[in-house]
């Protein structure tokens, strides 16, 4: 069996676990596939000899990948419900874009250290949302004007792309928070991961990184993508029927003490 092959399966099986994992979390919990397959990748490819300043540039790259694919078939899915107000992509649309390609050059410019603290602590923030958030709380009565978009749409993008998210994370507890239905919410916020994506990844595929794991185009890991795509998109209807077969709250608030658990575990790295 060639060298190259056998380096390379280890890191195969452990990224269809991950894929799995992560999309059983995701249909179970309605969170992001990103949330999880970023700190899943950091670890994994550490765990198997793959480091480097811009090791965390690859795990976002092909994070955001992932959710190109998963985006697509979920808006589409979410649009047959009836459950995605178009008005609200088409005025969040530009903001999400642009933010998301200032993400891409702000991550091309930092080491991995940085991009590490900045998951670490967003992540937290999450994570503390997640568990201790109220569905009465709220920022207005109704969605912001195109302005207000604007600029909410331009920081949701920014850090959806350097985390490696799609948007969901920050986009449906934020258009929750302006009293928007929660289906309603997290159809909408499905497309955000498209208008993320697609602008980082193209920046993400242009940036040059050394040491990455093998077969990596720029910041996006070949064998990753492929693989996690294809065994979350086996495992994501297994966790939407667990879904709907028990009460996913407590659920959500184990998830959340994990998110929390997994955030500090990547600021301590930072820190030490």
């Amino acid at each position: 069996m060639p060298a190259d092959l056998i380096q390379l399966l280890p890191m195969a099986l452990v990224l269809v676990v991950i894929g799995a994992l992560a999309g059983v979390v995701g249909g179970l919990l309605g969170v992001g596939g990103g949330i999880v397959l970023v700190p899943a990748f950091f670890y994994a490819f550490q765990s198997l000899g793959y480091g480097g300043d811009h090791l965390m540039q690859v795990c976002v790259g092909t994070s955001l990948a992932t959710i190109v694919v998963t985006s697509i078939r979920s808006v589409n899915g979410h649009n047959r419900k009836g459950a995605v107000d178009w008005a609200v992509l088409k005025r969040w649309g530009p903001g999400l874009v642009i933010g998301a390609a200032l993400g891409v050059l702000v991550a091309a410019q930092v080491k991995s250290l940085v991009l590490q603290a900045v998951f670490g602590a967003l992540a937290g923030l999450a994570g503390l949302y997640m568990a201790f958030g109220r569905d009465q709380w709220r920022l207005g009565a109704e969605m912001p004007g195109v302005v207000g978009a604007g600029g909410l749409s331009s920081v949701v993008g920014f850090f959806s792309a350097l985390m490696g998210i799609g948007g969901g994370t920050f986009g449906v507890p934020l258009m929750s928070l302006f009293a928007m239905p929660i289906h309603r919410a997290v159809g909408t916020a499905s497309g955000f991961g498209i208008l993320i994506a697609v602008p980082a990844v193209i920046g993400f595929l242009l940036m040059p990184v050394e040491g990455a794991p093998p077969l990596t185009i720029g910041a996006v890991n070949l064998p990753a993508f492929v693989l996690v795509i294809g065994s979350t998109l086996v495992t994501t209807p297994w966790g939407v029927a667990l879904a709907h077969k028990m009460d996913p709250k407590p659920l959500k608030r184990a998830f959340a003490v994990f998110l929390t658990l997994v955030a500090l575990n990547m600021l301590r790295k930072v820190v030490l």
